[in-house]
């Protein structure tokens, strides 16, 4: 739409003609070089620099040519036949590249009759700070973009499963199997059986491998936030939402494999929710009428026992049915004790390549036998945490039952009565020579050493699962969890 000056006093229309006027000297001045064609792309003017820069000795040497006969690789006829600016450009040239504007001349009616063009700069570095900006926005750019896109690969594979045991081989077999198929994977046991390994190795091994790995800890999600964690939310959905909105994990993970860990956790009023996505395919975000559809394979995880939950009515017997479809079980490592050996060594040797100076430990025969006579209940996890202190605090390579002993079962009640042999045949409890019992050097410290103790038999007691303890000690899940984090125990 034109403006009409034509109602408008003349001082209006002759402030208007002044600026166009200082605007163009402006640019002619300050500018390496400008000139101006017709809608034939003609040259119709251009300033005695420009002319010079291109051999034209005399400026009316350049008149009425092809916008190309002066300007080699102009653009000048691109922005006449479109009508649309170029704003920003390099131009080639036979000595340093230029950058350039070129910009439409239009009628009253609206319609091109030319082109002006304006040589901005004759040397890039004068843009050198804006490039340089640039280039580093656009690296780190890439470089979060690869790590990100590698965060979501599967870490683990089948080989990362250790273990030639009838169990363990068998859990391989039927995982393996599940990576060859798109249904829904259920993987039970207890904590720290390796079921987040399985989840890996499983997603790796499918046809979905190159495509992200979206992982949610049930479990450490408050209630309240869970709801935008799988689905996100619009722009102000709620008090304290993001400006931007925030994208959810069912659609980061379109395309690749969602790993829901603790899934036992989960409300009631979400699993219906997540029951319908897994039907349809589909979902809205919080607080938007946008629909996203996800094409996510979901592979859950739980130490809780769900048909148990079902019963009691605090797991939607549909939801297990629907993700009850391909269920493995991993053993815990008492049903497994014939892969504690290459386990240990798997351990110690990814500890040897974290420790300073190379180090390289082997476990004596006596302490191979303390291992494999304790129950772990905290399974392969407690192992590794097990090997962990022993290595930090032994002063030698050679790890024996001796430099074992304390931190089995967390020293407490001498590994739980577990016996193994000594060199010279007799037994001896896991205690032995452990000084489990430390005298407490203040109230506070017999206190916290109460309670680290009292959570950890609840914990065991009722397979690691956070909010069963919670429930029946009466104290509140998140509680737990900072209690959990400060004492250090292993769930």
């Amino acid at each position: 739409m034109m403006n009409d000056w034509a109602g408008l006093p003349a001082i209006y229309g002759d402030v208007l003609r002044r600026a166009m006027d200082s605007l163009f000297r402006t640019f002619e001045n300050f500018s390496e070089g400008t000139f101006i064609v017709d809608a034939d792309a003609r040259v119709v003017w251009i300033n005695k620099r420009y002319a010079a820069r291109f051999g034209f000795a005399d400026p009316e040497q350049a008149i009425g040519r092809d916008c190309e006969a002066v300007i080699p690789n102009s653009l000048m006829r691109e922005v006449v036949k479109t009508g649309k600016p170029i704003l920003l450009d390099i131009l080639e040239t036979d000595r340093e590249p230029l950058v350039v504007t070129r910009l439409p001349l239009k009628d009253d009616a609206g319609a091109t009759v030319g082109a002006v063009g304006f040589a901005l700069f004759d040397e890039l570095k004068a843009l050198t700070p804006l490039f340089s900006h640039y280039s580093r926005v656009q690296e780190e750019l890439i470089a979060t973009r690869q790590s990100l896109a590698q965060a979501r690969r599967a870490k683990y594979t089948f080989g990362s499963f250790v273990g030639t045991s009838a169990a363990s081989l068998e859990v391989k077999r039927q995982a393996r199997r599940a990576a060859q198929l798109e249904s829904p994977v259920l993987l039970l046991g207890e904590t720290g059986t390796g079921k987040e390994l399985l989840a890996h190795a499983i997603h790796g091994g499918s046809a979905r491998a190159n495509q992200p790995l979206v992982t949610v800890n049930v479990a450490a999600i408050p209630d309240t936030l869970l709801e935008v964690e799988f689905f996100g939310a619009a722009p102000g959905a709620y008090t304290g939402a993001d400006r931007k909105g925030r994208v959810g994990k069912f659609e980061l993970a379109n395309g690749g494999t969602l790993f829901l860990d603790e899934i036992g956790d989960m409300p009631l009023p979400l699993q219906g929710k997540l029951l319908r996505v897994l039907q349809d395919k589909e979902f809205e975000p919080l607080g938007s009428n946008r629909i996203v559809r996800a094409d996510v394979r979901i592979i859950a995880a739980t130490s809780a026992d769900l048909p148990a939950l079902v019963a009691a009515g605090r797991f939607r017997a549909d939801l297990f049915y629907r993700l009850n479809v391909l269920t493995i079980h991993a053993p815990p490592l008492r049903e497994r004790t014939s892969d504690i050996e290459a386990l240990a060594y798997a351990m110690l040797e990814d500890l040897s390549t974290q420790a300073r100076g190379g180090s390289h430990y082997e476990l004596q025969d006596d302490a191979l036998r303390l291992l494999c006579s304790y129950a772990w209940p905290g399974n392969v996890r407690e192992l590794r945490n097990t090997l962990e202190r022993a290595v930090m605090l032994s002063d030698s390579e050679r790890i024996d039952a001796r430099a074992l002993a304390p931190f089995i079962g967390s020293g407490q009640s001498g590994a739980q009565g577990a016996t193994a042999q000594t060199p010279d045949g007799s037994s001896q409890t896991a205690a032995s020579g452990a000084d489990a019992a430390r005298e407490p050097s203040s109230w506070s410290d017999a206190m916290a050493a109460f309670e680290k103790r009292f959570l950890s038999d609840a914990l065991r007691a009722n397979g690691g699962r956070v909010i069963e303890t919670a429930a029946q000690i009466g104290m509140g899940r998140a509680t737990l969890y900072k209690k959990i984090a400060a004492h250090g125990i292993q769930v």
